[in-house]
């Protein structure tokens, strides 16, 4: 008797801490994964980068064409860490912002990064819980681009459209 009384307020005390999770420690938990994103894909960690997506993640890449699942992002990027070169974005200081569900499970963000031949680039995304883990469920990253060049842009875009894709006047 003693010993289902003692379970029952174990169990009662883990859901009181569970609920009463700071917003802020969450926060920090989403920023630490993306940040460790980052880190392992400059340093060409193929394994570390990808145990922080979630098994049904999906990767946005800057061309209309790139809609990866974590399959085929996975085949695509591990030939490239292979050979020791991964890709270095640099978070912009102050620019990632965290959001979460009413109930906590699940975090979206957006961040502003750096990178060399690309210049500053949006990460943004969604992550959720996986086995009490953050693991990221879709990230998306795009070019920015000036409103002011948005039309000079767009026209190299279709310029560039295959022929039997572009749309017809």
């Amino acid at each position: 008797m003693m010993k289902s009384i003692i379970i029952v307020l174990m169990a009662a005390a883990f859901v009181t801490i569970a609920m009463t999770r700071k917003p802020q420690d969450d926060s920090k938990a989403v920023a630490d994964v993306l940040t460790a994103l980052h880190a392992n894909a400059a340093k060409a960690d193929g394994v570390a980068y990808f145990e922080l997506f979630a098994p049904d993640a999906v990767f946005l890449g800057t061309d209309a064409s790139e809609r990866w699942t974590l399959e085929e992002f996975k085949a695509y990027a591990m030939k490239r860490f292979e050979t020791g070169k991964g890709w270095t974005y640099t978070l912009t200081p102050g620019s990632r912002h965290v959001s979460f569900s009413p109930n906590g499970s699940i975090a979206w963000f957006d961040e502003l990064l750096e990178n060399a031949k690309y210049g500053t680039c949006r990460g943004t995304g969604v992550l959720r819980q996986v086995n009490g883990q953050w693991k990221i469920a879709q990230y998306n990253l795009t070019l920015t681009i000036p409103n002011e060049a948005a039309e000079k842009v767009v026209q190299v875009i279709r310029d560039h459209a295959a022929p039997a894709t572009r749309p017809q006047p």
